[in-house]
């Protein structure tokens, strides 16, 4: 009888230091791990990525040293992606010997593109991280990163639904939620002094124009919000990837009272991810400016983390009241006004929405049950 398996492809290694990216993989990885799955992390480098030498790269080094503290080390496999060779973990011919038992490939915006892997998987699942965008690009033309997949399951949460704007390229979409992998994710007591937030200021993609809207960045959004910390009694703290010229930019940030930190400092590692996390006081998420425009429903798995740590989350909203339930743990706005009133009612009763976002992660984001129930729709048991 086959193997009861699953592959994931996805890139830890390309972005060694960046842990709120390698928590996205861990989560799937362990999530499933706890439902009894026999995991395989499938990932890939370029001599390029790595000054030549993939084999003595930090890039190696990092993605390493995290499968083995989660006891992952056994559970990947590093190709090069010039000779399809693996570099690290598993070699090929066991990679192919799992591929064909496994239950089916989770394939990571498509990213894994080995086509004697992808023939030797019976099942491939495509999963949807940054709703909207692969979709208008395929519309335009652009690129088809669907193609060759069996199902489609994207975490746009309204994605299909009235009101989003998303296109569904003709694809039955399913919808499922951030994992969390909850004892891992313990509510921690306290927290500190101020709002907090990880990650980059415009990330990996270009704006898109599509049918007449240009949709954009988390730059874009976050700009709306600028004079946030001046107008509350809040503190607020960005684990900011923020390239050193932007300068308008970062003399706006400074000017409205923001603090930022290096997120590689305080956030290069999964503990210490975990850490910065514990020690704020709640999140402020600013989606990609996409997410946002399209009502797509998309939730930060960054945001699922602060919940089960016991930290409210005030989110700028992407339909997400269609979806989950807000006004206690989960704050949503789409003003600066509301940001404002959300931001003061959190540090107004903390450990009213401390308790609650919890109780949110525990119910909706728990890496069993949304595992489970994705499992359920895929048909696999």
């Amino acid at each position: 009888m086959p193997t009861k398996g699953v592959l994931i492809a996805g890139s830890v290694a390309q972005r060694p230091g960046r842990a709120g990216h390698t928590w996205v993989f861990l989560q799937w990885l362990l999530g499933f791990r706890r439902l009894g799955f026999q995991v395989l992390l499938v990932d890939w480098l370029t001599r390029d990525m790595c000054e030549g030498v993939i084999e003595s790269s930090a890039h190696l080094r990092y993605l390493t040293d995290v499968m083995e503290r989660f006891g992952l080390a056994d559970s990947f496999s590093l190709l090069d992606r010039e000779t399809g060779q693996a570099v690290a973990g598993l070699g090929r011919r066991e990679v192919l010997r799992r591929a064909r038992e496994a239950s089916f490939l989770l394939n990571v915006m498509g990213f894994l593109d080995d086509e004697e892997i992808l023939g030797e998987v019976r099942r491939r699942v495509f999963l949807d991280i940054d709703p909207g965008f692969g979709q208008m690009w395929r519309e335009l033309g652009l690129a088809d990163v669907f193609d060759g997949h069996d199902d489609f399951v994207t975490v746009g949460g309204n994605v299909g639904r009235p009101g989003c704007s998303i296109p569904t390229c003709g694809l039955p979409w399913i919808t499922t939620r951030q994992p969390v992998v909850l004892e891992l994710w313990p509510a921690r007591n306290g927290g500190g002094d101020r709002f907090t937030s990880v990650g980059s200021w415009r990330g990996p993609f270009d704006p898109i124009e599509f049918e007449g809207t240009t949709f954009g960045l988390r730059v874009h959004e976050f700009r709306k919000v600028l004079a946030l910390p001046t107008l509350t009694n809040q503190a607020f703290e960005l684990a900011l990837e923020i390239d050193e010229s932007e300068t308008r930019d970062l003399t706006q940030l400074s000017m409205n009272g923001w603090r930022l930190v290096d997120p590689r400092l305080v956030a290069g590692s999964p503990e210490a991810y975990q850490r910065y996390i514990a020690g704020s006081k709640a999140e402020l998420m600013i989606p990609r400016g996409m997410y946002v425009q399209t009502r797509s429903g998309w939730f930060s798995d960054r945001s699922a983390c602060y919940l089960a740590s016991g930290r409210p989350v005030l989110a700028q909203d992407t339909g997400l009241a269609d979806l989950y339930p807000v006004g206690e743990g989960l704050l949503t706005f789409t003003t600066l006004e509301e940001a404002v009133s959300g931001a003061e009612e959190i540090g107004r009763s903390h450990d009213l929405h401390a308790r609650a976002a919890r109780a949110l992660a525990e119910e909706i984001f728990d890496s069993d049950k949304v595992l489970t129930e994705l499992l359920a729709r895929l048909g696999v048991d």
